[in-house]
């Protein structure tokens, strides 16, 4: 995922992606306790998918004010 594919989306769209990435989180973690997950650097990857979405509605919300 790309700053600038996140740059374009709208709050709402924003919003969901990062509750969807948390949820994603979640199972890789439960998968990675049981002894499942065969990606684990996945984890990884989606924590900084977090950071960057956070990051971008931080600075739009900085925008706006």
């Amino acid at each position: 995922m790309k700053a600038t594919e996140l740059r374009e989306m709208t709050d709402v769209e924003l919003a969901k992606q990062l509750k969807d990435l948390k949820a994603e989180l979640f199972n890789l973690r439960f998968q990675h306790a049981i002894n499942q997950l065969e990606n684990p650097l996945r984890i990884e990857t989606v924590k900084k998918d977090i950071a960057r979405v956070m990051t971008i509605m931080a600075e739009k919300n900085a925008n706006n004010a």
